[in-house]
């Protein structure tokens, strides 16, 4: 399975969730939002979320300040 995240291609070897690729990308636990082709995915549905062959992935670091 490829899916692009953050305009790079990636390949997976069998679907994997959100959470699992924030975990892959060393962004578990941190504040991020993520898109996935052009539609947002709620915190509360990253573990519940199959991505599937093509999908194309945001990820984007939240950062507050003022």
């Amino acid at each position: 399975m490829k899916i692009v995240v953050n305009g790079q291609e990636r390949a997976f070897a069998a679907s994997v969730t959100v959470a699992a690729l924030l975990d892959e990308l060393g962004m578990a636990g941190k504040r991020v939002a993520v898109e996935v082709n052009q539609e947002i995915v709620p915190r509360s549905r990253h573990m519940e979320f199959q991505l599937n062959d093509s999908d194309r992935v945001e990820v984007v670091y939240a950062i507050g300040g003022g």
